[in-house]
């Protein structure tokens, strides 16, 4: 006689109960505890609030004990009290600050000073900056407009205003730093100009308000 069971067989109604069974305990255990999902669980109001206190703490501390951010104020063998007679004051080099600022100048006037022929004229040589200071200043602070010549050559262009205010917006002090460069470069030996007399300038043509053109400039010595 066959051994494979017919509908009738016991053991088919057993694993049918059976089957009916697990059904009945994952329906139960779906109702209790919802299916995982994708995504990501929010940080709990708790240790978001933690953080941001030792942020805010962290910052306080940092700016309490910064000592100016000086290597100086950890250091074991540093003295305040003979820093004062001792302490040498770095000097700024006005011709290194004005190369390094001259940089945007450069576009037009070139690295090398020379300009473009009929486009823009010549730094190296002129004697528009190695002339009056008086002059040279308010074309950096104003800018130049219309034509000029220079070293005998036309030209008709406009400078842009490079001073407080202006579409550059330098301080007096980097005003100083570019002139006093292009005045001792390629050549060039006129003196230094000096932050005081551009803000100087600055002061006395404090209601200008466009370029400037070569007939003005001409008649201010």
């Amino acid at each position: 006689m066959s051994d494979v069971p017919t509908p009738q067989d016991p053991r088919i109604e057993q694993a049918g109960a059976s089957d009916e069974s697990i059904q009945k305990v994952h329906a139960i255990l779906l109702r209790e505890k919802p299916e995982p999902k994708e995504g990501y669980t929010p940080m709990p109001l708790f240790l978001l609030g933690f953080i941001t206190v030792m942020i805010f703490v962290c910052s306080l501390y940092l700016i309490h004990y910064r000592g100016g951010f000086s290597p100086m104020v950890y250091d074991e063998r540093y003295d305040p009290s003979k820093a004062g007679a001792n302490a040498q004051v770095a000097k700024i080099d006005p011709v290194a600050q004005g190369k390094r600022l001259f940089q945007t100048c450069a576009a037009c006037h070139q690295a090398t000073g020379t300009g473009v022929p009929g486009v823009y004229p010549a730094l190296a040589g002129s004697e528009w900056v190695n002339g009056s200071e008086e002059q040279l200043v308010r074309i950096m602070l104003h800018g130049l407009a219309g034509p000029v010549k220079v070293e005998g050559k036309d030209f008709n262009g406009n400078m842009p205003s490079f001073g407080p205010g202006g579409g550059y917006n330098l301080t007096d002090e980097k005003v100083a730093y570019v002139l006093t460069y292009i005045r001792q470069e390629w050549g060039n030996k006129a003196a230094e100009i000096s932050a005081d007399k551009v803000k100087e300038i600055r002061e006395k043509s404090a209601g200008r308000a466009k370029p400037w053109s070569a007939e003005e400039l001409e008649a201010i010595k």
